[in-house]
């Protein structure tokens, strides 16, 4: 075991699986030379030289149409789109091509190619550089949709993402690169990519979350035992597919759902989890599945990103209302009442 940051846990993931496999190269802007703009890709062009850690133009479309036609050709290409909100001048690439080049071709074509995503808020970052548009990917048929929120799944899932004959998008939360933690640089006894893991064991609501939010629930959940609350804490780390035998045994057990997630509600991946629960765990439920999210705006600026992403009153808030409890907006809205 070995103690690193988030963000080298990558790093350390891509240099094993450019050490690995001949076949494999990353491709992206200022990723050579610099070191990507978070430092990922820090000393793996002087490693590897430049034909295997390649800087491109500042052209997303063009960046994975070229990885489509290397995976095409047998390379396991891995993408960095510089920011999140980047990533849409690709969007007809990866929905139209690497999303369904296996299908059209009746399964004649593999595309093993791996899209590095930052995303999320928490880093101050101005417009288009903080968005979660992880509900696009999962909505696309096709794509491997995963995200990390501890350093050791950021080394075994990118490693993993890499040796997959699939398309797999890997969002990982940016506000979290220095986060620090054990890692066992081997993929010995790993979870599979598709799986969910139970962060936090509890018995009295289950509490969902991935990427940036994971660490935010497990605060919760421990803020919530001090009030005689138990949360059980699931990393999804699969968004597509999901594992809806780990959320379902959850809820079997506790009869209540909240699912966090930093994207806006409406058409959010939150949306999915509490619908197919309500399907089927109708029958175990003691309360209507809650989610706390972000709101239905284009992000804010940074001074008031605070105010839009869930943090650990929110959470808590959401915790009370599946417990039937009196929660600060209750208490708000009653003790306005009571003025009024």
């Amino acid at each position: 075991m070995t103690s690193m940051t988030f963000g080298r846990a990558i790093t350390a993931g891509l240099r094993d699986a450019l050490a690995g496999d001949p076949k494999v190269v990353l491709m992206g802007e200022d990723i050579g030379k610099l070191g990507g703009v978070f430092r990922i890709t820090d000393g793996l062009q002087a490693e590897f030289g430049p034909r295997r850690v390649i800087d491109t133009p500042l052209a997303e479309s063009g960046i994975m149409g070229t990885a489509v036609g290397l995976a095409y050709r047998g390379y396991r290409p891995v993408v960095e789109i510089q920011f999140d909100g980047f990533i849409y001048p690709a969007f007809d690439q990866i929905v139209s091509q690497v999303a369904k080049m296996h299908y059209r071709t009746h399964g004649a074509v593999k595309l093993p190619l791996t899209i590095r995503v930052p995303f999320g808020g928490g880093i101050g970052s101005p417009e288009h550089h903080s968005e979660s548009p992880e509900a696009y990917f999962t909505h696309t048929s096709g794509l491997r949709v995963i995200s990390v929120s501890n350093p050791q799944d950021a080394y075994t899932m990118i490693r993993q993402a890499v040796e997959c004959d699939d398309p797999v998008l890997y969002f990982e939360p940016k506000r979290r690169y220095h986060t620090k933690g054990e890692v066992d640089l081997t993929l010995d006894g790993a979870l599979p990519m598709g799986a969910a893991r139970v962060a936090a064991p509890g018995t009295d609501v289950t509490l969902v979350a991935y990427g940036p939010l994971v660490m935010t629930a497990l605060d919760a959940a421990a803020a919530a035992q001090d009030d005689g609350v138990s949360v059980e804490v699931i990393d999804l780390r699969s968004l597509a597919p999901i594992d809806y035998d780990a959320v379902e045994a959850s809820v079997r057990k506790t009869g209540r759902l909240v699912i966090t997630h930093e994207a806006a509600q409406s058409g959010g991946l939150g949306a999915e989890i509490a619908a197919s629960i309500t399907e089927r765990c109708f029958d175990y439920l003691e309360h209507a599945p809650v989610r706390v999210t972000g709101f239905d705006i284009p992000y804010p600026p940074a001074r008031l990103e605070k105010h839009h992403l869930p943090d650990l009153d929110r959470i808590l808030d959401g915790v009370d209302r599946v417990m039937r409890r009196p929660n600060s907006l209750d208490r708000t809205a009653a003790l306005e009442g009571v003025q009024g």
